[in-house]
């Protein structure tokens, strides 16, 4: 009822309501000072009348009293009701002068102002709108220091080891042994880079689309095990047991976009999940439609870094020496924005993490 009320006592009646003040108070006014000035013999009524066949030089004297009258009221009306107007606006004016500062200091670079407007609907939107915008460009801000923190260090450690492997190479004084694992140093190096440019083509490829086109009908199940069969090396590598329960579904969709999917939610699993560990993949229907979910018993995250887990370049906690450049999950992200769908993640600090995708 409060909020509908506010809704209701919206900028357009404060302004009714004002108007109508300011023009009652200058009548009121008017009228007191027009009262003044006949009590005072300055402006005298018409009084004469007709009937009483009174004439002469008091009836000529009085026929313009009443116009004078209205003309007077008229004029010192307007007057009064002007500046009463302009006195008042300027204190009216002040919430949206403060707006305009705020924005002059948001434009300088200072993202933590915020504005708090109460009583008019409209203003307190307005408030609410700004500060959200603020809020927004400081993430914006923050991720686009990440984003050059991150992609000078991830661009020039493997530029490091390939020059530094390569002039090592280069003096020749090194056994078949040593040249075979420098060499697949290098390879894995430029493989890494290589990933790196892959992810930000393919997230500002994805950014710029509005629809998913291409679409066909396929099996999801049979999509994600091909997923599963294209990072076995990985997980194998490590000793991780996958645990793998998929329902059979028929999916109409673009078979590349949602294999980028599952791709990189194994791949985010993997990375995370510790020797010997476990990653247990399911996929179901659902009420709302496909639901994927892939869980791993890794090192987890906390409250903060589960919150901007899909956001561009976050990596969250750098100190635990994991690989990766912040793409991938972004890339789900926007993936199932396009399909309609939805991403969310449950994590629990050293417990592990689970990710669910509903298409």
């Amino acid at each position: 009822m409060g909020n509908w009320l506010r809704k209701r006592w919206g900028l357009t009646v404060s302004l009714v309501l004002f108007v109508f003040a300011v023009m009652m108070v200058a009548l009121v006014l008017a009228g007191l000072f027009v009262i003044g000035l006949h009590m005072a013999g300055v402006l005298p009524f018409g009084d004469g009348d007709p009937e009483s066949g009174v004439a002469g030089h008091e009836s000529e004297r009085n026929v313009g009293g009443p116009f004078h009258v209205v003309l007077a009221m008229m004029i010192f009306s307007a007057f009064l009701g002007t500046t009463i107007a302009a006195f008042f606006s300027k204190k009216a004016l002040k919430p949206i002068h403060r707006v305009v500062d705020a924005t002059h200091r948001v434009a300088d670079g200072d993202f933590d102002v915020r504005v708090d407007l109460r009583g008019i609907y409209e203003l307190e939107a307005l408030s609410q709108g700004f500060n959200k915008m603020a809020q927004e460009l400081s993430s914006i801000e923050t991720l686009r220091g990440d984003f050059i923190n991150n992609f000078s260090h991830e661009f020039k450690t493997p530029i490091g080891s390939i020059r530094g492997y390569a002039k090592l190479l280069r003096e020749g004084s090194l056994s078949e042994g040593e040249k075979r694992e420098y060499l697949d140093i290098i390879i894995a190096e430029a493989e890494r880079l290589g990933a790196l440019a892959t992810n930000i083509l393919n997230l500002s490829k994805y950014e710029t689309l509005e629809i998913v086109t291409d679409k066909t009908m396929f099996r999801l199940d049979e999509q994600i095990r091909r997923a599963l069969v294209l990072t076995e090396p990985r997980w194998s590598a490590k000793g991780i047991v996958v645990d793998v329960e998929l329902e059979e579904i028929m999916y109409e969709g673009n078979e590349d976009l949602t294999q980028q999917i599952w791709l990189n939610l194994l791949d985010n699993a993997i990375k995370f999940t510790g020797r010997g560990g476990t990653v247990n993949v399911r996929l179901d229907k659902w009420e709302e439609g496909v639901r994927f979910r892939v869980r791993d018993d890794g090192i987890g995250m906390d409250e903060q870094t589960a919150s901007r887990i899909f956001d561009k370049f976050y990596q969250g906690d750098h100190s635990r020496g994991t690989v990766g450049n912040g793409l991938g999950l972004a890339i789900v992200k926007r993936i199932v924005d396009l399909y309609g769908g939805r991403a969310e993640v449950q994590s629990e600090l050293g417990v592990g993490s689970e990710f669910c995708v509903i298409l």
